[in-house]
C-alpha cells in the first residue's frame, strides 16, 4: 500500500495527558535516503485487518491487508521513529525502530467494553504549584486556559443557567418565575445530562444542579469528553434518540481499576490512548445540541447542519468552533510535546455566543435603495448567512437577531415609514422600529405567553424565521421621503436572551452588533 492519509477529518485535539501526537501533522523526518518498513499487526488471536499504521507525528500512514500485513514506502532512513498501529476496539500500540526495517510485529491490546462507575474523574487543574496531581493542565496549560473560558468549561458555574434553573435573579437574591425548581418542586430535571454529564452519567433524573454547582468534574471537562467511546444513534434517523438527551446518548467508557484510557481523534498515540474517528465529526456534538422537550424541538443545530451544504462538504462543527490559534505545541515539551503544523492543532476555544469575532463573521448585510417618482424611497435589506453551518441564531431559543432600518433627512430628522415590517413588541428598545426580529419563538401551551425560554414547561413553536446556512432573507421598506439628501442605516444586533428576561433577572447581557450598513441618497437636483 502507498503512504495514504487516513480519510477522517482532523478537527479535535485530545486532552488526555498521554496524547501529544497528531497523525497527518508536521513531518519531522528529514528527507534523505529512503527505505521501506514492512510488518504485521496482530492481537492475541492472530492478524488484524484494516488497522491503521502510522509514523508518530509524521505524514506516513497506511492500512493492513486481510492478513494484517502492511508496507510503508519512501521512509527516510537512519532516523529513529515511533511506529504506531490502531484498530477499532484496541488501544494504540507502538514500537521504536530505525528504518529500513522488515518483519515488524505490532501487537494490539483490546480496550475494555463496559463503563466502570467507580473510576474517579481526573480534574482539569490541580492545586497551585502541585505537579503531582495528574491534572490535565499540568501537561496542557494552553488547552486548559482555552477550555476554562468557554461555555463548556463554565457549564456548572454559569449564574444565568442557575437563574433559570432556580427561578431567581442573577445573584440568587430574589425569586422570579418561571424557574424549573419553582415549576417542578421536588424534582431535579434532566439538565445534568448536558450541563453536568460527569455527574449525570450516574444519576439520570436524580442530579440536583445546585448540589454540583462549581464542581468542575461534575461538568463538561477534559476527562469526561475523553472517556466517550461513541454516540448512540437511531439507525432510522442517524440522530440521538429523543428520550436520551446528552450523556444518555454517549457511550462512556471509564476504565477499570488499575488501567486507564484516553479516547481521542488520532491513531498514532500509544496505549493508554485509543482512537475515535467520531470525535472529529459533528455527531460527537449531537447529543447535547439536538434535543426536544415535550415533543417540541428546542436545540436543532445538529439537524440544521446535517441538512446544510456544510455537511455535504464535510465541514464539521469542530472546524468552525475549534479553530487553530497558530500554536505549534499541543503539550509542553517537558510532557513530550512534539512540534506540529499550526493548522493541525485545533484549539479548545469552542467559540459560541460570547465570541464577538465569530458573530461578526457570520452574516453579510446589504442595503439597496431607490427613489420613486413621488419621492417615495424603497429600501431593500438582505441578510445572508454566509459562515454558520446551521441556522442563525441557533440552540438556546432566547437568542435572536434584530434588524433595524433608519432613514433620516439632511437635517437629521427621521422620515416616515409608509409600509414594511417593524420589530415586534418583545424587541425591547427596538420594538416598533422599521426592521425585523429573527428568532425561534416558543409559546407556553398553558399561559399562551410568547416568547418564552422556559422550555421545561410545555411549549409550542409559535414562529421560526431564523436563516439557514448559506440562505438569505430580504425585507422591503417604503419611506415617504422629502426631496432631500437621505441617509439610510441598517444595524443587525445579536441579543442572547429576550429583553424582558434580561431586565427582570438583572442579567445585563449587552447586545452585540453583528453587521452595519449605511447608504446615502442624493436629493433630486
Amino acid at each position: 500500500m502507498s503512504n495514504q492519509k487516513p480519510p477522517w477529518c482532523v478537527g479535535l485535539i485530545l486532552l488526555g495527558s498521554a496524547l501529544v501526537a497528531l497523525a497527518g501533522g508536521l513531518t519531522r523526518l528529514t528527507l534523505a535516503q529512503t527505505g521501506t518498513i514492512t510488518g504485521q499487526v496482530v492481537d492475541e488471536a492472530g492478524p488484524v485487518a484494516g488497522a491503521i499504521v502510522s509514523i508518530r507525528a509524521a505524514a506516513y500512514t497506511t492500512y493492513t491487508n486481510t492478513a494484517g500485513q502492511f508496507t510503508l514506502d519512501d521512509i527516510p532512513t537512519g532516523q529513529e521513529i515511533e511506529l504506531t498501529a490502531w484498530a477499532r476496539g484496541y488501544y494504540i500500540t507502538y514500537t521504536t525502530l530505525t528504518p529500513p526495517t522488515a518483519d515488524v510485529t505490532l501487537t494490539l491490546r483490546r480496550t475494555h467494553t463496559t463503563d466502570h462507575p467507580d473510576y474517579a474523574w481526573t480534574a482539569p487543574t490541580g492545586a497551585p504549584g502541585d505537579e503531582e496531581t495528574g491534572a490535565c493542565g499540568t501537561c496542557h496549560p494552553k488547552i486548559i486556559t482555552q477550555w476554562a473560558t468557554n461555555a463548556h468549561g463554565q457549564a456548572v458555574s454559569n449564574p444565568r443557567f442557575f437563574s433559570l434553573y432556580n427561578g431567581t435573579t442573577l445573584d440568587g437574591s430574589t425569586e422570579i418565575t418561571p424557574g424549573y425548581m419553582l415549576d417542578f418542586p421536588g424534582t431535579t430535571g434532566n439538565c445534568a445530562n448536558c450541563h453536568a454529564p460527569g455527574a449525570g452519567v450516574d444519576g439520570y433524573l436524580t442530579v440536583d444542579m445546585n448540589t454540583v454547582r462549581d464542581n468542575v468534574t461534575a461538568g463538561i471537562h477534559c476527562d469526561f469528553c475523553h472517556k466517550v467511546g461513541g454516540v448512540y444513534t437511531n439507525p432510522a434517523t442517524g440522530l440521538p434518540y429523543p428520550n436520551a438527551p446528552g450523556v444518555q446518548s454517549l457511550r462512556v467508557l471509564r476504565p477499570p481499576a488499575g488501567d486507564n484510557i484516553f479516547i481521542g481523534p488520532y491513531p498514532d498515540v500509544h496505549d493508554p490512548d485509543t482512537y475515535l474517528p467520531e470525535m472529529s465529526e459533528s455527531i460527537f456534538c449531537a447529543p447535547c445540541h439536538q434535543f426536544s422537550m415535550w415533543g417540541t424541538p428546542i436545540y436543532e443545530s445538529y439537524t440544521e447542519w446535517l441538512t446544510s451544504p456544510y455537511a455535504a462538504e464535510g465541514i464539521t462543527c469542530q472546524d468552525c468552533h475549534m479553530p487553530p490559534t497558530g500554536d505549534t505545541l499541543f503539550a509542553t515539551v517537558a510532557a513530550g510535546g512534539l512540534e506540529r503544523l499550526p493548522e493541525s492543532i485545533p484549539s479548545h476555544l469552542q467559540l459560541g455566543a460570547d465570541s464577538v469575532d465569530l458573530l461578526q463573521n457570520t452574516v453579510d448585510l446589504t442595503l439597496d435603495a431607490a427613489r420613486g417618482a413621488d419621492n417615495q424611497i424603497t429600501v431593500t435589506a438582505t441578510i445572508t448567512n454566509t459562515q454558520a453551518g446551521h441556522h442563525v441564531p441557533t440552540d438556546f431559543p432566547g437568542r435572536h437577531m434584530i434588524l433595524t432600518i433608519t432613514a433620516t433627512d439632511a437635517d437629521g430628522q427621521p422620515v416616515v415609514l409608509l409600509d414594511g415590517p417593524t420589530v415586534p413588541d418583545w424587541g425591547g428598545p427596538q420594538a416598533g422600529q422599521p426592521g425585523l426580529a429573527y428568532a425561534k419563538v416558543l409559546r407556553d401551551v398553558f399561559t399562551g405567553e410568547a416568547p418564552v425560554v422556559s422550555y421545561w414547561n410545555q411549549t409550542q413553536i409559535a414562529s421560526d424565521n431564523r436563516i439557514p446556512a448559506l440562505a438569505a432573507d430580504t425585507t422591503i421598506y417604503h419611506f415617504a421621503a422629502p426631496d432631500s439628501d437621505i441617509t439610510l442605516h441598517a444595524t443587525l444586533i445579536f441579543r442572547r436572551v429576550f429583553d424582558s428576561v434580561n431586565t427582570a433577572r438583572a442579567w445585563d447581557r449587552p447586545d452585540i452588533i453583528m453587521a452595519e450598513c449605511t447608504l446615502k441618497l442624493d436629493a433630486v437636483r
